[in-house]
């Protein structure tokens, strides 16, 4: 799910631990991403550019922004970066191998929308998800924190031949804005109110990010990237995980242009 953005901010499709592809070199000129990637952002929040949140809600914060500065130095890495697959559409999922043999994936792809409609559809409506993406169940945001962060519970959808089972995440999720661009963050988080629920797997996404930029070729488009980092958790076979991880980002911005060609109508 989301990836359940994924999770993300985005949500992903777990049926896809299913069905499956390639290698080529990455190349980060073809790969614009705005302004350098802001290190040293979080430094700045920290010396209290706040909202007004308490003391206590404030570590959610913090990891929502060390979360995103983590995930943009993944992106920022342009070493190791390999082509997984490509749609006739121009979207495009690269991989990285990190520490301890985990895959990352990071999705490339060109949206018929600016980039606050975007914001507002992956991260202020983010409850909403469930009617347009069909891989989730529900998200739920349990605790706001000032306008840029929130924590939320996300269930994956159940369907029919889902080989992993449903999962659930908890998550921390952050929103920047910049003159150039907006960035989305994610992490996994703990709520002593709402531990491991019974029949599901906890699954975790994250440090993740989406960055989204006006498109340099058309008006009213945006470059938008992924990067999922997600565990599944269970006893999944690695490389079933990451045949279908690539798929469902796929599948995700599938289900992403069908709800922005229905503009504000609900989805079936």
């Amino acid at each position: 799910m989301l990836p359940a953005m994924a999770k993300l901010c985005c949500g992903i499709s777990y049926p896809h631990l299913r069905s499956m592809t390639g290698t080529h070199t990455f190349h980060p000129q073809s790969s614009p991403l705005c302004g350098g990637l802001l290190l040293g952002f979080t430094r700045e929040r920290a010396a209290g550019q706040h909202d007004c949140v308490e003391e206590t809600e404030l570590s959610y914060q913090r990891q929502g922004q060390q979360a995103l500065q983590e995930a943009l130095e993944i992106v920022r890495d342009a070493d190791g970066w390999r082509m997984e697959m490509s749609e006739g559409s121009g979207d495009a999922i690269y991989s990285k191998v990190r520490h301890g043999n985990h895959k990352v994936f990071r999705l490339e792809a060109e949206l018929e929308a600016s980039p606050e409609e975007l914001y507002d559809i992956l991260f202020v409506k983010v409850e909403e998800m469930h009617q347009w993406n069909p891989s989730i169940g529900q998200i739920k945001v349990l605790k706001h924190i000032g306008k840029e962060t929130t924590v939320t519970h996300e269930v994956s959808a159940e369907t029919v031949g889902n080989l992993i089972g449903q999962r659930d995440f908890l998550s921390v999720r952050h929103s920047l804005k910049t003159a150039e661009c907006i960035y989305l963050g994610g992490a996994p988080t703990h709520l002593e109110t709402l531990p491991p629920q019974p029949g599901f797997v906890r699954a975790e996404d994250g440090p993740t990010c989406i960055i989204i930029q006006p498109s340099a070729n058309c008006a009213g488009k945006s470059r938008f990237t992924w990067l999922l980092n997600m565990d599944v958790k269970g006893w999944i076979p690695k490389s079933l995980v990451n045949q279908a991880l690539p798929r469902a980002q796929l599948d995700f911005t599938k289900h992403l242009r069908r709800r922005l060609a229905a503009g504000g109508a609900t989805l079936a």
